[in-house]
């Protein structure tokens, strides 16, 4: 089972790199690629969390006051990078969207790595 939860953290991992590295390369638009990987990460984020609280055999012990936090901010990188890329495809150019979402995405990284 420690397979099965080390390939979701990958797919978590290259979900965040989606909309972190789409927010890079696509300044100032939201692209295809920032909502995918929004998606992804959500996804892949509620999937780590029931494994981690169903699956004794693992040993993770989630804190779920970060996991809310980390949540909250996750669907609204997902928003905004839906929004913003629904705008994109109409001609508008929203460039706090697309700032929105690639900043949010950013704060989410660092809740990870250094709440503790």
């Amino acid at each position: 089972m420690d397979f099965v939860y080390n390939i979701v953290v990958v797919t978590h991992l290259l979900g965040m790199a989606a909309v972190v590295g789409g927010y890079a390369a696509g300044h100032p638009l939201v692209s295809g690629l920032m909502v995918w990987g929004a998606r992804v990460q959500i996804i892949s984020g509620v999937v780590l969390v029931g494994m981690a609280e169903s699956i004794d055999s693992l040993g993770k012990d989630p804190n779920m006051m970060k996991i809310g936090t980390k949540l909250v901010i996750a669907v609204l990188v997902a928003a905004f990078a839906e929004m913003g890329h629904a705008d994109a495809k109409r001609g508008k150019n929203i460039a706090w969207m697309t700032h929105a979402a690639g900043g949010l995405a950013i704060a989410n990284v660092l809740v990870a790595a250094l709440w503790t």
